[in-house]
């Protein structure tokens, strides 16, 4: 009996707190407008369609049409605010922006400043004056000597045929004399048979069966296949010579940056060997083609290295300049760097509406420099952004929660 009296009494109850609400609820609406949706009382990202109460037995707040917050918002109190150390920064335009483009690269040798010492003629190295990988050369500076049976035979054939000539013997059945000796003087200058070789050979009248290689060009032997006694074949390499007074640096630029690099720019390299020093450079070429695993793009960076500190597959760190003005056009939306959370495919900035509320808001980026970022779209001019946004996720789980269903409600948007 005890207990039906309890039951009736809590249903004469409900019922009057259902009709109080039906009376005041209209007037509600009236005021502030239409109720949205009802959010959590500590400020967590779960929303309800209708009135309900959290698990602390706090009613859920109303949202009403009527200054309504955006999807994603979050808030939080401005204790933890201060607690958190939150900082932000404007939304500014700027005439022009010093931006740079960071990448990673090794040093090769200059391809445009390397020669092969070959001969023209078959014969055996006698004698070698340059015998070492790493030894320096000058231009026309004495190698080695090969003695060649057909350099011998050639000369010979030449002074027969300047004989003949001075002889006036005219008439030779295939040619006069004179014919004979011009070409057999080709022939000696197709073997490659250095010029003053046959000017001594003119001179002297006596044959000789040993050729001089000399060196093409200045630069430091870096490769040496001959060594005395062997045999050596019509274009065989004797030695590879390098200037090594500039080498390349080359770079791999991220696909999504590469459109800012032109030839022509200035380039800063560091290297682990060297702490502390800079070796400056400028773009010289991008190659065509970009590499399909790591979807970078090649910049080749022209360094000089007169003092031969850049070695050889040396690893380096590059900075690109990349100045990027207006022009004629708007000025340039930029943020601080920290403000922007790159997730890779989509960056974020967390937008401060004030009292407390911050919304996660997709960002297209442009050039970057001097510690800022271009906004190209999602930001307008005076808006306030987070600094150091990470910090603040990482310490506020509701902020992380708005950010995560923000981004897997956007996630097939650009």
């Amino acid at each position: 009996m005890t207990r039906t009296r309890f039951l009736i009494g809590l249903a004469i109850a409900l019922t009057a707190t259902q009709v109080a609400q039906a009376e005041t609820s209209p007037q509600t609406s009236a005021d502030k407008g239409k109720v949205l949706y009802y959010r959590n009382p500590m400020g967590l990202p779960d929303t309800s369609p209708v009135p309900k109460k959290d698990s602390m037995g706090m009613d859920y707040l109303p949202v009403y049409a009527e200054g309504a917050e955006p999807a994603g918002t979050v808030r939080i109190a401005p204790g933890k605010l201060q607690t958190l150390g939150v900082r932000t920064a404007p939304v500014e335009e700027v005439p022009a922006l010093a931006g740079s483009v960071q990448a990673t690269g090794t040093i090769a040798l200059d391809e445009r400043r390397q020669v092969v010492v070959t001969t023209r003629a078959e014969g055996w190295v006698e004698t070698l004056a340059v015998a070492a990988t790493g030894d320096t050369v000058r231009r026309g500076q004495l190698m080695a000597q090969l003695y060649a049976p057909d350099l011998l035979t050639a000369e010979k054939e030449y002074l027969l045929a300047r004989s003949l000539a001075s002889d006036g013997h005219a008439d030779m059945g295939h040619g006069s004399s004179a014919d004979l000796a011009t070409a057999a003087l080709s022939r000696l200058k197709a073997l490659d048979i250095p010029a003053e070789e046959i000017a001594r050979l003119q001179r002297s009248g006596e044959a000789a069966s040993r050729i001089p290689i000399r060196a093409p060009a200045d630069g430091v032997v870096i490769d040496k296949p001959v060594v005395a006694g062997m045999r050596a074949g019509p274009g065989e390499p004797l030695y590879r010579i390098a200037d090594l007074s500039t080498v390349w640096l080359v770079a791999e630029v991220a696909e999504r940056e590469v459109g800012q690099v032109r030839p022509g720019q200035m380039a800063h390299a560091t290297l682990a060997a060297y702490p502390g020093r800079r070796f400056d450079g400028v773009v010289d070429f991008i190659y065509p083609a970009l590499s399909r695993e790591t979807r970078t793009a090649r910049v080749r960076i022209v360094l000089p290295n007169r003092d031969r500190a850049l070695l050889a597959d040396m690893y380096a760190s590059v900075t690109i300049e990349t100045p990027h003005a207006a022009g004629g056009g708007p000025a340039l939306l930029v943020v601080p760097e920290s403000a922007v959370l790159d997730g890779g495919s989509r960056q974020t900035v967390l937008l401060d509406l004030g009292d407390g509320r911050f919304q996660p808001r997709a960002v297209h980026l442009g050039v970057r420099g001097d510690g800022k970022v271009e906004v190209r779209d999602g930001l307008r001019k005076g808006d306030r952004v987070v600094v150091g946004a990470n910090f603040l996720i990482d310490a506020e789980s509701n902020l992380k929660a708005a950010l995560q269903a923000f981004t897997a409600s956007a996630g097939g948007q650009p």
